[in-house]
């Protein structure tokens, strides 16, 4: 026994290198291969639901569905997946449903037998909503809502870098509303991605780059416009413009400093063209007042471009604030109609330290001062694309409604020691009322939010990033 046992586990690199790393089978939680024995005699139906239970948000902007079905979903599980995913548990120490998921690769076709609603991707939806479904259909596979939990879940990180993002919108908005002329068309690009290098890997990248994409239009992680634009049929979901690193402007010298800039204008200045210059290598305020206030000046203006400065150091608040009105006393500004500054010929974008909070604190410093929200944009890394878990906004998913010898049973979780993680009994819909979204206890309701999405291996919806975006602001 011992012997059989070690012949498998050094089975596991070979089963590796054939692709047991990409085995849809495998992408689970060990335990969940012990489940389908757990259940009680005479189970063949089962209805699990995923929902935020709130957190840090009161709402939640629902995407990233559409990619977890197309990228996973759309396989077939083969009689190979079947064999590998038994081997591994073996070894693994947990009992696998072999006879299960063989019939799903040979009499079913390979197709997942499970029916999935959801709502729209782009829905803004008040938290402890439901938000998707999942339901078995075929009597032999009852145990499959639970085993792909794992996957489905997943949802939480583009649905969070969404809702992070949606929220960081509603707060510049707000600022422009109050001293923009042309609000509607400025915030597209009012906040830029600068998370890739952040994230834990190239996925995280893509799905919560294409996750912010949309709420803005500016991004420089360029998985996350691959991915928006791949799984989200959009020619060109996300834009960018030259920008100068430290690395540069550093190789000039700091002697050299002032052409290092000089150079970002010839290469890059051109008429109506924008560019991006960091300018703290050194000494920020001297750059700011003496080399592009004055030895650039001329230069700069004549370009007909609009140069960006972008501090890179210091408290947020009070470097923004001071930045601009250095860049007023040398380029001046002209007054809208709303009776806030707008600076000539340059901007200023903020990338360090950039969070909900201190968006909120930036742009009030200025509009106080009695500049306005357009002067200034905002790169956010970490904290958009990684400072975020599954916990920011509770997400659950549990089961809550059994079928047994032809009988639909309600079942629900309810832990004395907190109250918060009761969860909702009955075959589940969203509905949309005059008070709002409202989750009920009344299956494929007639005024139901959830579209059916996915049934026996079919994705039966797909959209393009423009419809999710439209849906986003409504």
């Amino acid at each position: 026994m011992k012997r059989h046992l070690l012949n498998l586990i050094l089975a596991i690199p070979t089963l590796v290198g054939a692709g047991l790393d990409t085995n849809f089978i495998l992408d689970t939680d060990s335990y969940k291969a012990s489940h389908w024995l757990q259940y009680p005699e005479g189970t063949t139906s089962a209805f699990s639901y995923l929902e935020s239970r709130g957190g840090k948000y009161e709402k939640t902007l629902f995407f990233g569905l559409q990619y977890i079905l197309k990228k996973y979903f759309s396989q077939s599980i083969t009689p190979e997946m079947v064999e590998e995913a038994g081997i591994f548990f073996k070894a693994h120490g947990e009992p696998f449903n072999y006879d299960g998921w063989m019939y799903i690769a040979n009499e079913l076709e390979g197709k997942l037998p499970i029916r999935i609603r959801a709502v729209p991707e782009g829905t803004v939806v008040p938290t402890s909503n439901v938000l998707l479904t999942v339901e078995s259909t075929d009597p032999n596979t009852y145990w499959l809502p639970s085993w792909v939990e794992t996957q489905l879940m997943r949802v939480w990180y583009p649905t969070t870098v969404a809702t992070v993002s949606w929220h960081c919108k509603q707060i510049i908005k707000k600022y422009l509303d109050l001293s923009s002329d042309d609000p509607e068309i400025e915030i597209d690009f009012k906040l830029h991605d600068f998370g890739a290098r952040g994230v834990s890997s190239r996925e995280s990248a893509g799905i919560g780059g294409a996750s912010h994409l949309i709420n803005f239009k500016g991004s420089d992680t360029v998985m996350g416009v691959i991915y928006a634009n791949r799984y989200y049929h959009s020619e060109m979901s996300g834009f960018s413009i030259p920008a100068a690193e430290h690395s540069t402007i550093t190789s000039y010298g700091k002697e050299n400093e002032v052409e290092a800039y000089r150079n970002m204008l010839k290469q890059f200045a051109k008429p109506n063209a924008l560019l991006a210059v960091v300018s703290d290598s050194y000494d920020l305020f001297n750059a700011v007042e003496n080399l592009w206030g004055k030895e650039l000046k001329q230069e700069l203006i004549e370009s007909g471009a609009t140069v960006i400065i972008r501090p890179d150091s210091g408290n947020p608040r009070e470097i923004v604030l001071k930045t601009v009105q250095l860049l007023d006393k040398n380029f001046g500004s002209t007054v809208n109609s709303k009776g806030f500054k707008v600076l000539k010929n340059v901007r200023v974008i903020q990338g360090d330290g950039v969070n909900e909070e201190s968006i909120e604190e930036i742009l009030k410093a200025i509009t106080d001062e009695g500049y306005s929200a357009t002067n200034i944009a905002f790169g956010m890394g970490g904290a958009l694309l990684q400072r975020i878990d599954r916990d920011t906004q509770k997400f659950a998913y549990k089961c809550s409604s059994i079928t047994i010898d032809g009988e639909a049973i309600d079942v629900f979780k309810s832990p004395v020691t907190d109250p918060g993680k009761r969860s909702k009994k009955g075959k589940l819909d969203l509905i949309l009322d005059g008070s709002g979204f409202k989750t009920v206890n009344a299956h494929n309701h007639l005024d139901s939010v959830l579209q059916l999405v996915y049934e026996n291996g079919e994705i039966l919806v797909e959209e393009n990033l423009e419809q999710i975006r439209a849906r986003s602001i409504k």
